[in-house]
């Protein structure tokens, strides 16, 4: 069998060089998140040929996470025969729409395809997000407006190993306040891999911003460009919701720091609902440009 293990801090640098030139704009294609959720999906990594993959746990049962950045086909091939040694139906997840097309064209007729709708990264022209130009989004500048008015020495400020337990204990108190209204196993496991990836803050390679009035952080977030790509993932976001605006501000100076520092960046994937349908509307509310469609891959048949 495949020898997978669960991701640490050594195994950033070939996993960030696998994903260099891959394309991949879903958010499971990136370290932080085969590092920061591996306790809830059980996620572990290997390199088969050339190529990155995972032996996870998702909706769909043990199943690998569709291999990318190498020998993609010979990958597969490999996978199928490490899941009839472990006795596993053999599944792929996080297939986008190109490699479902991708797939189906080496083994036509092998795998079920089935949509995962909780899945779906949602992806935002960065521009519309720096600016929140137009009608559909004058709510979000009045929320801003509101915000300002109440806070007029408000300021952002990079996270950096000097601010980072501030953040730390806002996401702390931020956690307890919504507990009450959540107490899913993603709720308490997001509060696990943000503080994972914390702990290792500055190996991460993540950018961060807060948002800060009266001396306190009010929000903070946190991301990383995803590869080569023109597409940058925003891995973590959090505001106190009792602080009108706190929310629409972090998200637009995020969106005009990435902007910044990452010009050729052109969207921000703000990750999927995992069909929360308060995540859901949220995510929604931004009207994004791009949903980026995911699918699962069954085998039916053997490989020909």
């Amino acid at each position: 069998m495949i020898e997978f293990h669960y991701a640490t801090i050594q195994d950033k640098p070939w996993i960030d060089q696998l994903l260099q030139n891959s394309g991949a704009r879903g958010c499971e294609y990136t370290f932080t998140n085969l590092f920061a959720w591996s306790d809830l999906y059980q996620l572990q990594v290997a390199e088969v040929e050339g190529c990155l993959t995972c032996f996870m746990t998702g909706v769909i049962g043990p199943c690998y996470l569709y291999p990318v950045g190498g020998d993609s086909r010979s990958a597969v091939l490999a996978l199928r025969e490490d899941a009839a040694q472990r006795g596993e139906p053999f599944r792929l997840a996080c297939l986008s729409s190109q490699r479902r097309e991708e797939l189906e064209g080496w083994f036509p007729g092998c795998f079920d395809f089935q949509e995962d709708r909780p899945g779906f990264d949602y992806l935002y022209d960065i521009q519309r997000l720096a600016t929140l130009a137009g009608k559909k989004l004058h709510g979000k500048r009045n929320h801003i407006n509101k915000f300002v008015s109440e806070h007029p020495e408000w300021s952002v400020e990079p996270i950096t190993p000097d601010n980072l337990t501030e953040c730390l204990d806002m996401n702390r108190r931020w956690h307890q306040e919504n507990a009450q209204e959540d107490d899913s196993a993603t709720f308490e496991e997001d509060g696990v891999a943000l503080k994972k990836c914390m702990a290792h803050y500055p190996q991460m390679g993540l950018d961060g911003l807060l948002l800060r009035s009266e001396g306190k952080v009010l929000a903070f977030t946190l991301g990383e460009r995803m590869g080569e790509s023109d597409t940058y993932d925003v891995h973590f976001e959090k505001a106190f919701a009792q602080v009108p605006g706190a929310y629409p501000l972090i998200n637009r100076e995020f969106a005009r720091w990435v902007q910044q520092h990452y010009p050729q960046v052109r969207y921000l994937n703000r990750e999927d609902d995992m069909g929360v349908e308060g995540l859901r509307q949220a995510k929604k509310s931004y009207y994004p440009d791009l949903l980026l469609e995911k699918y699962s891959a069954i085998l039916q048949k053997e490989l020909i």
